[in-house]
């Protein structure tokens, strides 16, 4: 399994600039764990390490690991973090290895950035200790015009070439996929999506919700004269398919799947 975004592209600062709406499913797929004392937890693609604060909220006993593979990820979440007594690990959550089968994996907004996800969730369930879960959230907007913009642009300019191998049209599956994936082996799995209705202020809104997740990749691998034509062509494409509303916000429908897999 590879994991294709070099997430040393990725800006902590850009990140946080919508702290509240990515903690926010994060919020929810915690309220659907069941777990009452998880002694050992993993957090995959654990960023700044905001969600992995909520973590050691709810469970302040229990020993975490937290992974990513992005060094300024990783360096935020030491700086900003250091009273939660967590073990930060910089390393590839692709092909990092559990030392020991943790009570519950959990990962917000890391595992659509991963392929093979019929062999990778399976693979993640059969790690777990006994009566362990598996908690997942991915975002699921990847056929909004935010994204289809992207691969127009990146697919029609000078730069086509060299962004190609970058470009994932579809790096998750419909939710019932993840489901029959997981049912042979789980006692019980539970797949839902959700719709978040996210308003946006200032300017240029929805490109700076995007610049710091999918579009990350793509500018990092282009240089400056490149990265200014693409972002100039981009934000054009993407306020008309966003409009202002009267009051002068824009908003954005957030699609967003959510797996939960308890281990018998």
């Amino acid at each position: 399994m590879e994991q294709v975004v070099q997430q040393d592209d990725w800006s902590p600062e850009q990140y946080l600039q919508f702290a509240h709406e990515r903690t926010r499913p994060a919020l929810a797929l915690l309220g659907h764990i069941a777990l009452a004392d998880p002694k050992t937890i993993v957090d995959l693609g654990c960023g700044a390490g905001n969600v992995t604060r909520l973590l050691r909220s709810r469970w302040p006993d229990a020993q975490i690991s937290a992974v990513d593979n992005s060094p300024a990820m990783i360096e935020r979440a030491k700086s900003e973090q250091l009273a939660l007594g967590v073990d930060w690990i910089l390393d590839d959550i692709a092909t990092w290895d559990f030392p020991a089968p943790p009570d519950l994996i959990f990962s917000n907004a890391a595992l659509h950035w991963m392929d093979h996800h019929r062999e990778l969730f399976p693979r993640l369930f059969s790690r777990l200790a006994p009566g362990g879960v598996l908690a997942v959230q991915m975002p699921n907007n990847f056929s909004a015009a935010s994204h289809t913009l992207m691969l127009e642009v990146a697919k029609q300019g000078p730069w086509a070439d060299k962004l190609a191998g970058l470009l994932r049209p579809t790096p998750v599956s419909w939710p019932g996929a993840y489901k029959q994936w997981l049912s042979a082996d789980a006692k019980k799995v539970r797949v839902w999506e959700t719709q978040y209705m996210q308003i946006f202020e200032g300017e240029d809104p929805v490109f700076e919700w995007i610049k710091g997740t999918s579009l990350a990749p793509l500018l990092g691998a282009l240089d400056f004269a490149e990265r200014g034509a693409f972002i100039t062509q981009y934000k054009a494409r993407l306020n008309d398919a966003y409009p202002q509303m009267p009051n002068g916000r824009v908003m954005y429908p957030m699609r967003r799947i959510f797996v939960v897999a308890e281990a018998a």
